[in-house]
């Protein structure tokens, strides 16, 4: 099967040469609205440049770069948590470069090295069918979520592939290691959730689907999804947990081995560049790292964001260390075992 896949993703990404462009291949999670934006932007900058993207799920590409470690087919990893980044750096996916706009960014968020470089940064949301779910009635906090009303009314994304759900799942978890001190806590709140889940969304296209067909009501995601669902005029609305959120820095990186590697790094300083971050911000909802953007040209939805978001202090070391372990566990021992337990009442596990 992975030899098929690979063929398959080949064949993709692949298409016909023979127009003299040099093509970038980029392995990234940001949703085709992004990618043919970000690819139609660059090539009218760059015209000697053929972007041609693979859409994945962040654990997707970790795993298809480690595959293709012997025969690497992808120039640029562009997207996902940091701590797939560090996980990438560690077992040598990905080399260092430093881009143009190096110096714009948080330097705490610069992977170790200059392996990799903060493009973006990824609030995660409580997201609500508003039809359904008056704003007024919408869970406002973690725990809300819990509630009895919401049983069997609950869509989540497929952890497993997404680096966002991890990142949400890394929360839960380190918020029961303040509270207890290891990680039964946090365990027996996703095995909770667990119960009250409907389904477990492979894809983000089908997780919008089922949230705007109230097969679900409410679902935990990223906030630029969701902002970019509702230009297009479906029914979401979303709320801050009022405990605070993880924000994941969004990377980009070279990799290891990349044939093309002079268009990878032309890629690299284009998505970084001010008129880049400034066009992802206006038309995919994107939250630029950069922190020296004109603030008269930055959409005002930014400092709305900024604003109203409460951050949760999500160790990302200690994530990127554990948090394959945390999946695993959950995936065999927590998945699917929430409906076996009467819902408690009350608070959340403490």
């Amino acid at each position: 099967m992975r030899a098929v896949a690979a063929g398959i993703a080949a064949l993709l990404l692949a298409g016909c040469a023979g127009d003299g462009r040099t093509p970038v291949y980029v392995y990234s999670p940001h949703g085709r609205d992004q990618l043919l934006l970000l690819e139609h932007a660059f090539e009218a900058e760059r015209p000697e440049f053929d972007v041609r993207w693979l859409d994945l799920g962040s654990q997707e590409i970790l795993d298809r770069l480690r595959f293709e470690r012997v025969n690497p087919q992808a120039d640029v990893w562009f997207g996902g948590p940091a701590t797939m980044f560090a996980r990438g750096a560690q077992e040598s996916l990905i080399v260092a470069y430093r881009p143009s706009w190096a110096g714009s960014v948080d330097q705490g968020s610069v992977g170790k090295d200059d392996l990799y470089f903060p493009v973006y940064r990824t609030p995660a949301v409580i997201a609500y069918n508003n039809v359904a779910v008056p704003d007024s009635a919408a869970p406002h906090d973690w725990d809300d979520v819990l509630e009895p009303r919401w049983r069997d009314q609950v869509l989540i994304r497929d952890p497993v592939a997404s680096g966002t759900m991890r990142a949400i799942w890394g929360l839960i978890i380190q918020r029961g290691l303040h509270l207890t001190g290891d990680t039964a806590w946090g365990m027996a709140w996703l095995r909770r959730l667990d119960g009250q889940t409907r389904t477990y969304a492979l894809s983000p296209a089908l997780l919008d689907a089922k949230l705007a067909r109230q097969e679900g009501v409410v679902t935990l995601w990223d906030l630029p999804d969701i902002l970019i669902a509702r230009s297009k005029g479906m029914p979401f609305g979303y709320v801050f947990p009022a405990s605070g959120t993880a924000v994941i820095e969004d990377p980009v990186a070279l990799v290891a081995g990349a044939r093309h590697p002079e268009a990878a790094r032309a890629f690299i300083d284009y998505v970084g560049g001010v008129e880049a971050q400034l066009l992802a911000a206006e038309r995919v909802f994107r939250l630029p790292a950069r922190l020296d953007l004109p603030a008269g040209r930055v959409p005002d939805w930014v400092s709305g964001v900024e604003r109203d978001m409460r951050i949760f202090p999500v160790d990302w070391e200690l994530q990127s260390r554990e948090g394959a372990g945390w999946m695993s566990y959950w995936d065999q021992r927590v998945r699917h075992t929430g409906r076996d337990q009467k819902p408690p009442a009350g608070a959340a596990p403490r």
